[in-house]
């Protein structure tokens, strides 16, 4: 008949996930500790928990010798053979030395050891499923904020928003369902700690990932990502298929795709623009909304001149220079903007403006 112990063992199995045997071994480790502790034990002994009815027994363990050194580890030939005449010197002696109402006492030592496991394994469990999922997107619940850093429910465990990696512009309120990109998982002391952002490029990365099928399936790469968080980003797609145009299925039919990141990001705005291997072109794509009349790249240098209409300055320049500062970014190029007006003067200051533009004045 199986004890409560064992019982309740299984239980734990079943509700917790844990292993049947690393509980048992526990549990005799448990067990040899109290019974040393209890009864002043100085010989060796073994705990052996039945597998099968949960019952504990503890036995002294010597070995046979021709000559005794030391009673507490060995025992003679005479006195073993008392014991079983097939006894030889060598031979291992396991005498059972279970003490009368142990069991009170190993039950109350294993429960211990178990509530100190339990909380272990599940802080490991917990620490090996967030551990695997850096660099991915989490959905919580906001539970709580304290010195502006923001405490997001994820079920079993929190995940802590800190204020540098939260948007300025964003709303945060307690109830709230958000969605955020895990940068790092620890495994503290206390139990795991998981950190997540509403900065980090990849969060927008994951967004699109969810939304578009393209990119989930592999059809749509994303090649690179620069983001001011809050206010805008650019993202650079590819696809080596003729037939599929990168920058439409991102966007979506009506823009459908893409809002729906724009919602989540609380309006931030997104520009998709095509990956291109000429630097020339992909200069020029990742300008947009601007058109770009010419660009001319010093590979040297690192650098590209970019010329736009008169009118399109402002916008190529964007407000404070974020359009040209998310364009760098993406690129990895440093951009130089000139309207066509300033361009033409600059020719005109080093002489070469007949061999661009002819005579055309």
């Amino acid at each position: 008949m199986k004890t409560e112990l064992l019982i309740a063992l299984e239980q734990l199995v079943k509700e917790k996930g844990l292993a049947m045997d690393m509980l048992f071994d526990v549990i005799e480790d448990a067990v040899i500790k109290a019974y040393k502790n209890n009864f002043g034990a100085t010989h060796n002994v073994e705990v052996e928990l039945n597998r099968e009815t949960g019952e504990i027994n503890v036995y002294s363990v010597r070995i046979v010798a021709d000559e005794v050194f030391d009673e507490i580890t060995q025992i003679s030939v005479d006195e073993a053979k008392k014991l079983d005449k097939d006894f030889e010197s060598g031979d291992i002696v396991k005498e059972k030395v279970t003490p009368r109402d142990f069991g009170r006492i190993a039950a109350q030592s294993a429960k211990q050891v178990v509530v100190q496991k339990i909380r272990e394994a599940e802080r490991c469990v917990i620490y090996d499923e967030f551990a695997s999922r850096e660099s991915e997107i989490v959905n919580g619940v906001i539970h709580r904020i304290a010195k502006g850093t923001i405490y997001i429910n994820l079920g079993r465990t929190e995940a802590m928003l800190a204020p540098n990696e939260q948007i300025p512009s964003e709303e945060y309120v307690q109830g709230e369902r958000i969605k955020t990109y895990i940068t790092e998982v620890k495994n503290a002391t206390k139990g795991p700690q998981i950190y997540v952002s509403r900065t980090h490029p990849g969060l927008v990365k994951r967004l699109f990932e969810l939304e578009v099928p393209e990119i989930f399936d592999g059809e749509v790469e994303v090649k690179n990502i620069s983001r001011e968080p809050g206010s805008r980003t650019k993202i650079a797609v590819y696809s080596s298929n003729p037939d599929l145009d990168p920058v439409g299925a991102c966007v979506g039919q009506k823009g459908h795709r893409v809002q729906n990141i724009v919602d989540e990001l609380q309006g931030e705005k997104i520009d998709i623009i095509e990956w291109h291997e000429n630097p020339a072109i992909l200069i020029s794509n990742a300008l947009s909304p601007s058109k770009v009349m010419r660009v001319e790249v010093d590979e040297e240098d690192n650098s590209a001149l970019v010329v736009v209409p008169d009118y399109q300055l402002s916008l190529a320049i964007g407000k404070e220079g974020q359009n040209a500062r998310l364009a760098a970014k993406l690129t990895g190029w440093k951009i130089d903007i000139k309207s066509e007006t300033q361009y033409k003067n600059y020719l005109r200051e080093i002489g070469e403006y007949e061999e661009v533009y002819g005579d055309d004045e």
